[in-house]
C-alpha cells in the first residue's frame, strides 16, 4: 500500500524513477542527524536528458518550468532511496536550490524554479513548504536547462 506522498505522486500522475548515480567523485545524499542532503539532480528522464539549453534564449519560461519538476522528480527519488522507500518519513521540506542556465539579462529564475517548488509542495503537502533559492549561471553540467537541490527533514 502507497503512503501517503506516494498516493500523491500516483495521483499527479508521476512514477519515480531508479535514483541517478552520481557521476563524479560524491554522493547523491547524506544524512545527518535528521537531514537528507541531496546533492543537485538535473533534467534526466528515463535515461534521457531533457531540456538542454538556455532559459532565455532557445528555452522558454515554460520550458524552464518543466525542467524544474523533472529536477524535483529527480530530488524526490533520491529522498525515497535515502528512506528505504517511506517518503512519509519527511517532516519537512527544508530548503530548494534552483540553478538556472540562462541569459544574462534573463531575470524570471524564481518562475523557473517554481516547477520545483509546486511538485514539491503538492507531493509533501504543508511538509512541502520550503525555503529557496533560485539564481542564473551562464552553463550548467552537460547543458541542462535546470539543476535543483534539497535539503529535507526526515523522522
Amino acid at each position: 500500500m502507497a503512503g501517503t506522498v506516494e498516493q500523491r505522486l500516483i495521483d499527479m500522475g508521476i512514477e519515480l524513477p531508479k535514483p541517478a548515480a552520481p557521476a563524479a567523485n560524491y554522493i547523491p545524499f547524506v544524512i545527518t542527524g535528521n537531514l537528507i542532503f541531496v546533492s543537485g539532480q538535473i533534467t534526466m528522464l528515463n535515461g534521457d536528458l531533457q531540456y538542454q539549453g538556455t532559459v532565455g534564449d532557445n528555452l522558454s519560461v515554460e520550458d524552464g518550468y518543466q525542467a524544474a519538476r523533472i529536477c524535483a522528480i529527480n530530488l524526490i527519488a533520491q529522498v525515497k532511496e535515502a528512506c528505504f522507500g517511506d517518503l512519509d518519513r519527511v517532516t519537512q521540506v527544508v530548503k530548494l536550490g534552483g540553478f538556472v542556465n540562462c541569459t544574462p539579462d534573463f531575470t524570471d529564475q524564481p518562475k523557473v524554479i517554481n516547477g520545483a517548488s509546486d511538485l514539491i509542495a503538492e507531493a509533501f503537502g504543508d511538509n512541502g513548504k520550503h525555503a529557496r533559492f533560485a539564481v542564473g549561471a551562464t552553463s550548467l553540467p552537460l547543458g541542462v536547462a535546470v539543476e535543483v537541490d534539497g535539503i529535507f527533514e526526515i523522522a
